[in-house]
């Protein structure tokens, strides 16, 4: 009798909890669709005025940021029922500022400080595992968002406001992911309240850091609360470029100390395994260093430029960039082929939020 009402008790607050509660960790198809009608319509000078995508229903932006950075912007939209926020991060303009921060992809430890200029650092952890990296352009990205994307979310929770939105598409999406990493680990630090909740949606998205963010990341959002949404035709979720070197697996993986394994081989085995595994493991090392000096030094470079006392950062030695989050695949269909036939002179036609939308329709809401 005692274990019947204990379990009848147990009952009456799981309800109550999830009635309080409302979003939901699953892939919402018309939520996704309304957050990305936001995205669409972020702001006058969005770059995306043609896109057909259709304006959100139940989200009315009340806050439009300052571009700042390397022409960084977000908006914050409320929904109707003043239960839910959306904090929409904007992805690349047609601008070469923002074009640089895509390219701008040696990484940094996910846990660190970022100079920005001679007085402001901006302290962050994206991540608990030590050997995590992220992509160093939509970090500095995120320094410029974070400060103001913190103000607004307790200035809503002080109103009530419990549940947000992270949404972001491209270069939104990238940024979408390290924001949710950055908010995590505020709320870990007790610099957020512990009963904010978060549910991300990263779409179209490039890679925002190596495996060990990726596993950090699919951690602390797990059971349903971040998803990345990706055509299958769209070419941008493939980027950056990705080189896996000995160095970037698991310690105790037993191709980083296969040295003493090959000792124990006949000499000419023995001398011909060392030859290969030598030549392999110097030619990543060798696509790794380029990488970082072209992607890293070279277009720090040109964000100088821009942001003449950011100061360079110390990049870690390592190019194994990683997707992130639950995927939500898009296929396409017949009908979806002949509306976008591949144009190798049309090189974003897969990328756009109308495709996102169309091929999210017909899979995820028709049944």
């Amino acid at each position: 009798m005692k274990k019947t009402g204990l379990l009848f008790a147990t009952i009456i607050i799981c309800t109550t909890i999830t009635a309080q509660q409302y979003l939901k960790p699953f892939f919402d198809a018309a939520e996704y669709i309304e957050t990305l009608g936001a995205t669409t319509y972020h702001g006058s000078d969005s770059g995306y005025a043609f896109d057909k995508t259709p304006r959100p229903k139940q989200f009315k932006k009340i806050y439009l940021s300052a571009e700042v950075g390397l022409k960084n912007q977000w908006s914050l939209w409320l929904r109707e029922d003043a239960h839910v926020a959306l904090i929409s991060i904007r992805g690349t303009v047609n601008n070469a500022a923002s074009w640089l921060e895509n390219f701008y992809a040696a990484m940094v430890p996910a846990k660190g400080t970022l100079q920005l200029n001679d007085s402001t650092f901006f302290n962050y952890q994206l991540a608990d595992n030590p050997a995590a990296m992220v992509h160093v352009g939509w970090t500095l990205g995120l320094a410029h968002l974070a400060p103001v994307i913190v103000q607004k979310i307790k200035e809503q929770y002080a109103n009530g406001v419990k549940e947000f939105i992270i949404m972001g598409h491209s270069q939104g999406g990238a940024l979408a992911f390290l924001t949710t990493s950055y908010l995590h680990y505020l709320q870990q630090n007790k610099e957020l309240p512990a009963d904010v909740y978060f549910k991300t949606y990263c779409s179209a998205a490039p890679k925002p850091g190596n495996l060990f963010y990726a596993y950090d990341y699919d951690f602390i959002t797990r059971n349903g609360w971040s998803y990345t949404i990706v055509n299958t035709k769209d070419w941008v979720p493939e980027t950056p470029f990705t080189t896996q070197r000995i160095a970037d697996f698991n310690q105790v993986n037993p191709f980083v100390n296969i040295k003493p394994v090959l000792k124990k081989q006949k000499l000419l085995v023995r001398w011909y395994l060392n030859g290969v595994y030598n030549k392999m493991n110097r030619r990543a090392d060798k696509s790794q260093r380029a990488y970082q000096k072209y992607l890293g030094t070279m277009v720090y470079g040109q964000v100088k430029k821009i942001l003449p006392q950011f100061k360079e950062p110390i990049y870690t030695e390592s190019a194994n960039y990683m997707r992130a989050g639950i995927p939500v695949i898009l296929q396409q269909d017949e009908a979806y082929n002949k509306m976008f036939a591949d144009n190798v002179n049309k090189i974003f036609m897969h990328h756009g939020m109308y495709n996102y939308y169309l091929l999210v329709k017909k899979w995820y809401m028709q049944n």
